[in-house]
């Protein structure tokens, strides 16, 4: 597939199996195409490698962290279940949303906490309110684990975001799907996996193993959830799709 955009004409032309289409360039259409290649250009180059969060690595996409604490502040959860921590950046950006919008606890979870990101959390000022399992997600014990720490304390929204194999997220997800709270959500990350198949560093596997393809999956089994974008808190103009490394991530528990 080849893109053309010719900014003197303002049509962005995409070519495929010798037929062309062509829009305009400044159109919804253009935006989505041209987004999503950006997406695949700079996950190949490690683009979201590059951001911190009060001094720790984290390994989000921009994009992604604004329209999560849009769905806090909406939601005002009093607890969040993260799987996947890698350095701690995330933790403490949920902490610091939770402690603003009147407190709550994190618990984040990981296979491995290197003691050095051990102590650099809990020496933060937002330390005391992230609890850290070293454990498997999936575990029925650590399950029950973060039962324990959640107590009877709600809204409970969930981050999975550790392991993004396809078998991985689905059990994750029916594990932890029950602690969430109506209105809330449980958020299967990285299901942009399934466009890397063609770039550097991708794997042709991911067009079926991943996230997104569990969360859909599971969203045909669990009508208690609807799997959907979050609305936009504020919207003026003709788009309609995030630019995100979470397609198809977001699931809503509308039921009980």
């Amino acid at each position: 597939m080849k893109f053309v955009i010719d900014t003197e004409a303002q049509t962005l032309t995409r070519i495929q199996d010798g037929e062309q289409t062509a829009v305009g360039l400044f159109t919804k259409e253009a935006f989505e195409t041209l987004s999503r290649e950006w997406v695949r250009v700079g996950w190949s180059l490690k683009y979201y490698h590059n951001f911190s969060w009060l001094g720790r690595p984290i390994l989000q996409l921009p994009e992604d962290l604004m329209r999560l604490q849009e769905v806090v502040y909406r939601v005002r959860p009093r607890v969040i279940v993260e799987t996947g921590i890698f350095r701690g950046g995330s933790l403490l950006f949920h902490a610091g949303l939770l402690k603003i919008l009147g407190g709550g606890r994190v618990i984040g979870i990981d296979l491995e906490i290197p003691a050095a990101d051990r102590e650099a959390i809990a020496a933060d000022p937002l330390g005391p309110g992230i609890s850290l399992l070293e454990a498997d997600s999936a575990d029925p014990r650590t399950v029950e684990e973060v039962k324990r720490l959640i107590g009877g304390a709600g809204p409970v929204l969930v981050i999975l975001d550790s392991c993004h194999t396809k078998a991985h997220v689905a059990k994750e997800l029916e594990c932890y799907a029950p602690l969430v709270s109506e209105g809330s959500y449980i958020i299967a990350t990285d299901g942009v996996m399934r466009d890397l198949t063609g770039v550097p560093g991708g794997m042709p596997e991911w067009t079926g193993d991943n996230p997104a393809a569990a969360a859909l999956e599971f969203a045909a089994r669990h009508p208690e959830f609807l799997l959907e974008q979050p609305p936009w808190l504020f919207h003026d103009g003709p788009l309609t799709e995030n630019v995100t490394y979470w397609p198809n991530a977001w699931l809503r528990r509308v039921g009980a």
